[in-house]
């Protein structure tokens, strides 16, 4: 079936959730901009190749107020690809196209698709303006990656096109991921019309070894604020011409080939270098993955929060993947950590660049993990009065970034200003007013835990309707707040960690089985690590809806448990661990706890990342410091949570973040889907 003809034939419901999101950011898209949409459509019937390709790119206007239009001389493409042979099936001039946005006050919103108005983008705004996005949640099943900048002015020339410039190109023009490139050049254009470029170095279809390719003598030309550069014809890795666009501020281009060349499908992000390449505070990013060895595919939007400290740095992430042409759409959470060296840094998935001042952050992927993705600078959202933070709803346990989606009886954190006159801590079973304040999200009022001026921590009431969008807003003696909009999903496991900051050991107990060292109910840490075939209990948020139910802010019962009702899946490293219980801590509020039986083998000594995994979501960012199992330690035999020692909870408000900052994504040759290991 073909995407074109398919498309027209299904039906949609639009955006992701047909309910009212917060607009009040739309003002971010206004005036002219350049974009670039590439999409890949997976074969079903042969796995690694493509059954088509679409690229369109030219110039999209914003009026500012929700509508958008594209000229008529914008170009696309669009080739059947099978098993046995590829060829073009249409291209030429994009018809005259209108649509329309909807973006909030953090810049995070959707766009209806130009191709298919159906379907709509779902990404970001970033500082510099510009829109980086996916079309996760579509119709047909496809991935795709779109960046949209808007047009300088003055508009760039060939005389401004100066400097030391890093490129990542990911092209599938080949319509077969074994032939698929991951591309990472340099280029040092003079400003007379010289490129002087770099060696390209990339990987080719999963092959481990790095190809190379020399390119001299390269000239460009600029027309209407757009370079135009020209490879060599028999490059074996880059040939033909390339059209690049630029951000405002000169610090970020992108682009690719024109539907006339041999490689139309290919995607271009690059990075001007400079001094200062640190990377600080929260990242708006987007991408696309390739896995050769599987026929495997991803595009993602999100963001991330670079944790301030010495290096290596780390980082807390959340991405909205759409696995392997739309089989399963996964909100993904994860850390890492990066040590730069000048402006690169690598590790066993991807090669990464940073430009000048840290504005801009780009990847290319390596061996079995092809891809690219580019990551900019998040804009400080500013307000008065009672005033809530759009990127300052977050998990109260893990901290994941705010585009991470919530889940029924999930803890929140939000941060603001002017939220409550004092602090104050609440008692078990939580109100829904505490201090005279009230919070609201979904339209239901929320069991408040804590409040402070500038944090509040509320459970999500288990009534908000999953699939829909949640407005969350704050009401007190001052007035009420803005309105912050979030997704509500079924699930969003959150581990509480050790740190309180989201990273590091988890906040995991022994429970007495399979350790004789360690007493019940002390927790896991280097001095008494988990033991192979120990079981453990977690203490977490976010599991969803139970059962038998409870009602909003009521305790965990301790006679008859409350289950969750969403299936939750443990590995430890990627080696599945026995889900032994998963429901409410008996006796807490806003409080789950899972029991888990470490496996016996398949482990290594020492930290080992916890993974939890439910319907629509991932998290991978907790340690767990493993021991071999002693011949004198006793069977693992799992216990209910009655039986557990109390579970620990933060009796605090964590601290004010900066906002807790997210960085380079952990890249996805490392993502595991729901249920699956490594």
């Amino acid at each position: 079936m073909k995407l074109a003809r398919a498309l027209m034939l299904l039906a949609a419901a639009g955006a992701m959730y047909a309910q009212s999101w917060d607009t009040s950011g739309n003002s971010m898209l206004n005036g002219k901009y350049y974009f670039r949409q590439v999409f890949y459509v997976p074969d079903t019937s042969y796995a690694g190749y493509l059954d088509e390709a679409v690229t369109i790119y030219g110039n999209i206007e914003f009026d500012g107020n929700g509508n958008y239009s594209i000229t008529a001389n914008d170009l696309a493409q669009y080739i059947d690809y099978s098993y046995y042979y590829s060829q073009v099936e249409a291209g030429g001039a994009f018809p005259a196209t209108t649509g329309t946005y909807s973006i909030a006050a953090s810049g995070y919103g959707f766009i209806s698709n130009p191709y298919d108005p159906t379907d709509s983008i779902y990404g970001l705004v970033s500082k510099q303006g510009i829109f980086v996005g996916s079309t996760t949640d579509n119709v047909y099943g496809y991935n795709d990656m779109m960046v949209a900048a808007p047009l300088a002015s003055p508009a760039p020339t060939a005389s401004s096109f100066t400097g030391s410039w890093t490129c990542s190109d990911l092209d599938m023009s080949s319509g077969e991921s074994p032939y698929a490139e991951s591309l990472l050049f340099g280029l040092s254009p003079d400003g007379n019309g010289n490129l002087n470029a770099g060696t390209i170095t990339g990987y080719v279809g999963g092959v481990a070894s790095l190809y190379t390719q020399s390119a001299s003598g390269l000239k460009y030309t600029f027309s209407n604020g757009a370079a135009v550069a020209t490879f060599p014809t028999n490059g074996t890795l880059i040939s033909g011409q390339k059209y690049f666009y630029f951000s405002k501020d000169g610090s970020f281009m992108f682009g690719g080939s024109p539907i006339t060349s041999n490689t139309p499908f290919d995607m271009i992000v690059g990075v001007k270098s400079g001094a200062t390449p640190a990377l600080s505070g929260l990242y708006y990013q987007a991408g696309v993955d390739v896995y050769p060895d599987s026929g495997d595919q991803d595009s993602y939007f999100g963001s991330f929060n670079v944790i301030a400290g010495a290096a290596p740095q780390t980082y807390l992430g959340h991405e909205r993947i759409n696995d392997y042409g739309g089989s399963s759409v996964v909100d993904y959470t994860y850390n890492d950590t990066i040590s730069l060296s000048g402006n690169t840094f690598s590790n066993t998935y991807a090669r990464y660049v940073v430009g000048a001042g840290g504005a801009v952050e780009i990847t290319s992927g390596i061996g079995a993990y092809l891809g690219l993705s580019v990551a900019l600078q998040a804009p400080t959202p500013t307000g008065s009065g009672v005033f809530l933070n759009p990127t300052g709803v977050v998990n109260s346990a893990s901290d994941a970034p705010f585009t991470a989606s919530i889940a029924p009886g999930e803890l929140l954190t939000v941060y603001g200003s002017n939220l409550a006159d004092a602090t104050q801590v609440a008692g078990i079973p939580f109100p829904m007013s505490l201090g005279n304040v009230q919070v609201n999200i979904g339209g239901l009022p929320a069991p408040i835990y804590y409040v402070s001026s500038g944090q509040i921590s509320a459970i999500v009431p288990y009534g908000v309707t999953i699939g829909s969008i949640a407005q969350i807003q704050v009401i007190n003696d001052m007035g009420s707040s803005n309105i912050v909009t979030d997704y509500v999903a079924a699930t969003a496991p959150g581990v509480f960690t050790q740190n309180q900051n989201g990273t590091g050991y988890g906040e995991i107990e022994h429970l007495g089985i399979g350790n004789s060292s360690a007493p019940p109910g002390s927790i896991v840490s280097s001095t008494y690590p988990a033991l192979m075939g120990e079981s453990l209990a977690v203490y977490l948020t976010g599991l969803g809806t139970v059962s038998p139910a409870i009602s909003d802010g009521a305790p965990g019962p301790a006679t008859t448990l409350s289950n969750t009702t969403n299936t939750i899946a443990v590995d430890f490293d990627g080696t599945a661990g026995t889900n032994d219980f998963a429901g409410l801590a008996p006796g807490y509020s806003g409080l789950y706890q899972l029991n888990v039986t470490v496996p016996t083998t398949g482990l290594t000594v020492g930290p080992n990342f916890l993974d939890i995994a439910g319907p629509d979501s991932y998290m991978s960012y907790v340690l767990v410091p493993i021991a071999a199992a002693s011949s004198s330690s006793e069977t693992a035999n799992a216990r209910t949570a009655a039986d557990t020692a109390p579970p620990r909870v933060h009796r605090r408000a964590q601290p004010t973040p900066s906002l807790r900052n997210p960085v380079p994504r952990k890249p996805f040759g490392a993502l595991k889907k729901p249920g699956q290991g490594q």
